[in-house]
C-alpha cells in the first residue's frame, strides 16, 4: 500500500515546478497539483502506484489543468487556446528537470519583486511551508504574508516575467537573493521554524541537490562556500537526535556517526573558493563548521579559531544573529561571563527580543554561571517563543533540570 501523504511530501514541490513550467500560471499549476493528488488518493488505492509517481502527478495534473481552463473558456477565447495548445502539446516524458526547481526560485528572487515578497513566495511555493509557517517566521500576521504572495503572483503576471534560469552572464547580477533562498531553505530544514520534527530530510536534501546545480552553474566562490557550509551541517544529520527524536546538542553528539564523505567534499569546496582569493559570508560560516568538523571530540575544538573566524564574519555581515553566535563561541574560549556580556551586549538594541535561541543561549551561559533564578526566566521566556515541538522539549528539560529553591 503506497502512503500518498509520504509521496506529497517528497515529490509536490517537484510536481509544482513542473506544472508551473508547463502552465506558465502559479494558481492554475497549484490547482493542478491539488487535483492531481486528488485523483492519487482516488485510483492508487484501486489501481496500484505508478511505478514513477512524480511522472504520473505530472500528467495528471496538466489534463486536470486543460479540463479546468475548458469549463472556463466557455467565456473565455484565450482561455480555449490556452487550453487547445496544452491539449496538442507532445506528452514529453516527465522526467524530473533537475532545472524545474531552479527557475522557480529565479522567478520568485526576480529583482522586480520586494524582499519580503521574494522570501514569501520562495517559502509558499518552494518549500510549500503555509501561510500561518510563514507569517511565524516573519512574525507577522497571516493576511499580510497572503497579500504579500498574491501581489508578487500578480506582478509576475502582469511584468510577463519569464520562467527561467538567467542566461549566463546575468547570472551573477542575480545570485545574491538565490544564495540566500536556497540556505533558507536548508535552515528552514536545519532547525525547522515550528512543527513536531528537528529535521526536514527533504528539505534539507533539495537545498543540497539546488547548491550543486548552482555551483555546476556558476562555480562562484560564495556558491562553493554555501554548498560546503550546507553539506557541514548537515553531515551531523544522523547525531542531532536520539533515536526517540529527542535533540542532542554538539558537544554531546556521537561523532562516529557525522558523514565523513560530506565533510570531505565540503573541505574539497573550500579549498576552490579559497583559492579565487575572495572570502564571503557564506565561506566564512563554513570554514567555522570545518573547523568543528575535524575536531576529533568536542573538548578538542579549536574556540580560538572559530572566534577568529566570528571577528570576520561579523565584520562582514554585522547582523545580530552572527553578534550572536559571536558570544557563544567567546564563552567557550574565555568563559560564561565573558560570554554572557557579549550576550547582553547583542540583545539591549531589542532585534534579537523574539528569537528564542538568543534567551536559550543566555539561560545557558547563566545556568552555568550558578545563577539559578535568572537562568530559570530566560528558560521561560525561551520556551514561550519556541515554536518547534522538539525545541519545546529539550527547553523543558532543562528547566525542571535546575536546582530548586534558587
Amino acid at each position: 500500500m503506497i502512503d500518498v501523504d509520504a509521496v506529497y511530501r517528497t515529490h509536490s514541490r517537484r510536481v509544482l515546478a513542473t506544472l508551473i513550467r508547463l502552465l506558465g500560471d502559479f494558481d492554475l499549476a497549484e490547482e493542478a497539483l491539488q487535483d492531481a493528488f486528488v485523483a492519487a488518493v482516488e485510483q492508487w488505492p484501486r489501481e496500484g502506484a505508478p511505478a514513477n509517481p512524480y511522472t504520473w502527478l505530472v500528467s495528471a495534473g496538466r489534463f486536470k489543468a486543460i479540463d479546468r481552463l475548458r469549463r472556463r473558456a466557455r467565456f473565455d477565447k484565450l482561455l480555449f487556446e490556452l487550453a487547445t495548445r496544452l491539449e496538442e502539446a507532445p506528452d514529453e516524458e516527465h522526467t524530473d528537470l533537475p532545472d524545474d526547481r531552479l527557475r522557480l526560485i529565479f522567478t520568485c528572487c526576480h529583482p522586480a519583486l520586494p524582499p519580503d515578497a521574494q522570501v514569501a513566495m520562495t517559502l509558499r511555493e518552494v518549500c510549500g511551508l503555509t501561510t500561518e509557517e510563514i507569517a511565524r517566521a516573519f512574525l507577522t500576521g497571516p493576511p499580510t504574508v497572503a497579500q504579500r504572495i498574491v501581489r508578487a503572483k500578480n506582478k509576475i503576471k502582469i511584468n510577463k516575467i519569464g520562467y527561467a534560469v538567467p542566461v549566463p552572464a546575468e547570472l551573477p547580477g542575480r545570485l545574491d537573493p538565490v544564495l540566500s533562498t536556497v540556505y533558507l531553505i536548508f535552515t528552514e530544514a536545519y532547525a525547522p521554524s515550528a512543527g513536531p520534527v528537528a529535521v526536514r530530510t527533504e528539505l534539507a536534501d533539495e537545498a543540497i541537490r539546488l547548491g550543486w546545480l548552482l555551483a555546476e552553474l556558476l562555480p562562484d566562490p560564495e556558491v562553493l562556500g554555501l554548498l560546503a557550509l550546507m553539506l557541514l551541517q548537515d553531515s551531523r544529520r544522523d547525531a542531532r537526535t536520539a533515536p526517540d527524536g529527542e535533540i542532542v546538542l554538539l558537544p554531546d553528539q556521537d561523532r562516529s556517526l557525522w558523514r565523513r564523505d560530506q565533510i570531505d567534499a565540503a573541505a574539497g569546496l573550500l579549498r576552490r573558493a579559497r583559492s579565487a582569493g575572495e572570502v564571503g559570508t557564506y565561506t566564512l560560516q563554513a570554514e567555522i563548521a570545518l573547523v568543528h568538523a575535524e575536531a576529533p571530540a568536542a573538548q578538542d575544538t579549536d574556540w580560538r579559531r572559530v572566534v577568529d573566524l566570528y571577528d570576520l564574519l561579523v565584520r562582514a555581515d554585522p547582523s545580530p544573529v552572527a553578534h550572536l553566535n559571536r558570544a557563544v563561541a567567546l564563552a567557550m574560549r574565555d568563559g560564561p561571563a565573558a560570554g554572557l556580556a557579549a550576550l547582553d551586549a547583542v540583545l539591549a538594541d531589542g532585534r534579537l527580543d523574539d528569537y528564542h535561541l538568543a534567551h536559550s543561549a543566555r539561560a545557558d551561559l547563566l545556568r552555568r554561571l550558578g545563577r539559578t533564578g535568572e537562568a530559570r526566566a530566560a528558560y521561560e521566556r525561551a520556551l514561550e517563543l519556541a515554536r518547534q515541538e522538539p525545541q519545546r522539549r529539550f527547553l523543558a528539560r532543562r528547566l525542571a533540570e535546575l536546582p530548586t529553591g534558587a
